[in-house]
């Protein structure tokens, strides 16, 4: 044979067991595959909105990190409008995770008791699209990352993004780079805030020299505005769902979500508006 090769297509079988092309529309989006994905292990019919709902915000993680992914790139290169671009793009995909929650947050404790046997230890907290993120926002912690001890690539990934620069870290460096005051050092701790850099974002609102990284600036609020909301609606959603109950992986529930809710992201952004 030579090299030429020819794309044989996926074919599917419908009831009567003919192969089943399907429409250009159901290969493209991978219809056959993404409809086989639910798989309700009760008769509770709430258990087929959670597990909807579940896989709608994972693959919405994923979209998240890509455009925050893709913010990174163009941070590093100066190229501010597509950064602006792509966090703008984010900010949708994060709207739509906020309002995720209100297909989850009316299930009443007797709906979700019926099947939360059926999940035994599994919990959103071992999400590893989701920890990303959270590495991206610089809420980094590396002793999660034994979750992962039987999954050698998603450790290597995640390793990568806690030892790498978050978000802020690079729009932090591209403030430095336009000449503020500030000595950005990455970090593979949880970030904490610094004067430093409450000075630099303070110059960025008061100087005209600066007044063009303001956009970077609200951008990076709305971001961080968004993270609140999504942990706020999380709080909500457990705390009428399941009350204080422990997590099911173990986790203190809504005391970790309650101290999560109240944690600002980029707090810089926030401390400096005293002043403004």
């Amino acid at each position: 044979m030579g090299h030429d090769t020819v794309e044989t297509p996926s074919l599917s079988f419908g009831r009567r067991g003919e192969p089943d092309r399907g429409t250009p529309y159901a290969r493209y989006v991978c219809l056959d595959e993404l409809h086989s994905l639910q798989h309700p292990r009760s008769k509770v019919p709430a258990e087929l909105s959670f597990i909807v709902t579940t896989q709608v915000m994972e693959l919405l993680f994923d979209l998240l990190r890509h455009e925050w992914t893709l913010a990174q790139r163009a941070l590093r290169e100066d190229d501010l409008p597509a950064a602006l671009a792509a966090l703008r793009r984010g900010t949708h995909a994060q709207d739509v995770l906020v309002e995720s929650w209100d297909l989850l947050a009316t299930m009443t404790p007797q709906e979700f008791n019926g099947f939360r046997a059926e999940f035994g230890q599994a919990s959103g907290f071992q999400s590893a699209a989701f920890l990303h993120l959270e590495f991206l926002l610089g809420n980094k912690n590396a002793a999660l990352l034994a979750m992962y001890d039987g999954m050698p690539r998603t450790q290597a990934e995640l390793t990568e993004a806690l030892r790498s620069p978050g978000l802020y870290d690079d729009a932090l460096a591209l403030l430095a780079r336009r000449g503020l005051p500030l000595h950005p050092e990455p970090s593979e701790q949880r970030y904490r805030a610094s004067d430093e850099v409450a000075a630099a974002w303070r110059l960025v609102y008061t100087d005209p020299e600066h007044a063009d990284l303001q956009p970077l600036a609200e951008a990076l609020l709305d971001v961080a505005e968004r993270v609140t909301r999504w942990r706020q609606r999380h709080l909500s959603a457990v705390k009428r769902t399941m009350g204080g109950k422990p997590g099911s992986g173990g986790s203190s529930g809504l005391s970790w979500l309650r101290r999560s809710a109240e944690q600002d992201v980029f707090p810089e952004l926030w401390t400096i508006r005293d002043e403004l």
